[in-house]
């Protein structure tokens, strides 16, 4: 198995493997529990089937009535979290690599630049491939014990159609890996143009006659096929375009990786590129080497850039989206007959009466989900940091290991609050701009307290990083993140006791903009998040650094 590249990097894979596809097949199959409780009666399912044609901003709502229908509306754009790892993995595939300085080994053997490249990129179309191949048999477990219309030819194509999106998703972050010097800026940037993505492709659900803007984005292509609904099916064509782009992304990223000097990026005609020499090795009296904590800041300053670029502008077209929304489903909350609608999404929203509110309480519970993301991607790196070897000249000085890891993690928190701060008052201009009454308190509550969640997440992960590489690490966050979906937002409509659902971090999250913060759940979060961090910096502190 060493012997071959291709063989080496799939092995690699393994646990990122079963992890997110055992995460992902949970997902989907979650909601399919729920159908039988939320819809008992003809009269409730041709409500919910109305309301989804109407609640569109989330993803098409197709067949909302049946079980594979309800489970395509229901985890809607929470799906591409799984976008995370292929983003990930092919932004240190071989930047991330060049870095450490292993690619130099890997070149010095009898194998071509191409051919390395190569069996690196097909290892992880094999592993994304396998991803989607567990999550696609699961969601046809799934349907099966939940007496879903569609078979296991659904729920394969259901994956494959997942595995092709990650690719594309992976090519972009390999193509921007080339022009970078550092594999952290590629991953943040990459990041951000996923939002992008899922926001372009709202833009004709909710604006009319803006289809061909939603061309623009892979998202669109992803969503024409439906597996998991039989009368809808799958597109041959979506799924040809989502191919193509992955296959000409990738390649253009490994033509441009054969091409260019080892360890350099590519040079844009026009465009002046400070080179990777002695200046950047030695980076002497630099703002950024006075203390750890600094340098750490400066490590992940592109990363933040991006995903607080995506999440600010996520959320203010989330609120552009409801002043739309509004006038769609005023019409629905007057009508007597569709009482039982209103109720689901009431439960969706938080149980308020105010459109504008209801809808924005339900959107804005993505958002402490995207910022958990960007913690795990940035928990990667303090992990494959340590597994490289980079933090042992660090730790050579007289610093202390707890100093160390704590200096990492205040730059994390630093970046985090930065997130959240440009976030609330983005979301707060476009309210303004746009005429949507919001409680400005309770915006702040619910974009700031994001911050607490994400920091959770980071901390679980630096303790984790005590026993765990980068991949497991990784990929146990991601299944923590899966468990705290279904837990919160499967478990309401399947009666759970109180008691599980207190078990997701979302629980003590609640839905801020409506209802505001509760000071003792988020005490729980932070006394939570510092025992966690405590016993990472101890574990951090006693173990040997190859361990």
């Amino acid at each position: 198995m060493f012997r071959s590249i291709f063989l080496k990097t799939l092995r690699d894979y393994r646990i990122a493997i079963l992890g997110w596809g055992i995460g992902m097949g949970l997902v989907i199959v979650s909601p399919m529990a729920s159908v039988a409780t939320l819809i008992t009666t003809p009269e409730a399912r041709a409500a919910l089937a109305g309301l989804a044609a109407q609640f569109a901003w989330n993803a098409d709502p197709v067949a909302a009535d049946t079980v594979g229908g309800y489970a395509t509306f229901k985890i809607g754009i929470f799906v591409f979290l799984v976008c995370v790892w292929p983003l990930l993995a092919a932004s240190r595939m071989l930047r991330g690599e060049e870095e450490r300085g292993s690619l130099d080994v890997l070149l010095s053997v009898p194998r071509s630049r191409a051919r390395v490249a190569i069996e690196k990129v097909a290892a992880m179309w094999v592993a994304l491939l396998l991803v989607g191949g567990i999550a696609g048999v699961l969601a046809y477990l799934g349907g099966a014990a939940f007496k879903a219309d569609f078979g296991l030819e659904g729920g394969l194509l259901f994956g494959l159609d997942l595995a092709l999106i990650c690719m594309v998703i992976g090519g972009v972050a390999l193509l921007i890996s080339q022009f970078t010097h550092e594999r952290g800026p590629a991953a943040g940037a990459t990041g951000g143009l996923l939002l992008v993505f899922i926001v372009v492709d709202m833009v004709h659900r909710v604006i009319p006659n803006t289809e061909w803007v939603s061309r623009l984005s892979p998202i669109y292509y992803y969503n024409l096929s439906k597996p998991l609904i039989p009368s809808f099916g799958t597109s041959i064509g979506g799924m040809a375009v989502l191919g193509a782009l992955a296959v000409l992304l990738s390649g253009a990223a490994i033509w441009l990786f054969v091409h260019r000097d080892a360890g350099d990026v590519v040079v844009i005609p026009g465009v002046r590129i400070r080179a990777a020499a002695p200046s950047r090795a030695l980076p002497a009296g630099a703002w950024s080497l006075r203390s750890v904590y600094t340098r750490s800041l400066g490590m992940i300053a592109w990363p933040t850039f991006w995903w607080t670029l995506g999440m600010a502008a996520f959320a203010a077209w989330m609120i552009v989206a409801v002043h739309q929304l509004v006038d769609k489903l005023n019409p629905l909350f007057a009508n007597p007959s569709s009482q039982a609608a209103v109720n689901i999404l009431r439960n969706i929203g938080g149980g308020v009466s105010g459109l504008n509110a209801l809808l924005l309480g339900a959107m804005f519970e993505l958002m402490p989900v995207l910022l958990m993301a960007f913690a795990v991607t940035q928990v990667s790196r303090w992990t494959a940091d340590e597994d490289e070897g980079r933090l042992e000249i660090i730790l050579s000085t007289p610093r202390s290991r707890v100093a160390v890891m704590l200096g990492r993690f205040a730059a994390l928190a630093t970046a985090t609050v930065i997130v959240g701060v440009v976030t609330l008052a983005t979301a707060a201009l476009a309210a303004g701009l746009g005429g949507v009454s919001l409680d400005s308190t309770n915006l702040a509550e619910a974009t700031l307290g994001m911050i607490p969640l994400g920091l959770l997440v980071a901390a679980v992960g630096y303790l984790a990083s005590g026993w765990l590489r980068t991949a497991a690490d990784t990929g146990l966050l991601s299944f923590i993140l899966a468990a705290w979906f279904l837990i919160s937002f499967v478990g309401p409509d399947l009666k759970w006791p109180d008691a599980t659902l207190r078990l997701s971090a979302f629980y003590y999250y609640g839905t801020p903009l409506l209802h505001g913060l509760q000071a003792a759940n988020v005490a729980v979060v932070v006394a939570v998040g510092a025992a966690a961090l405590g016993l990472g910096a101890l574990r951090f502190a006693r173990k040997d650094i190859s361990v």
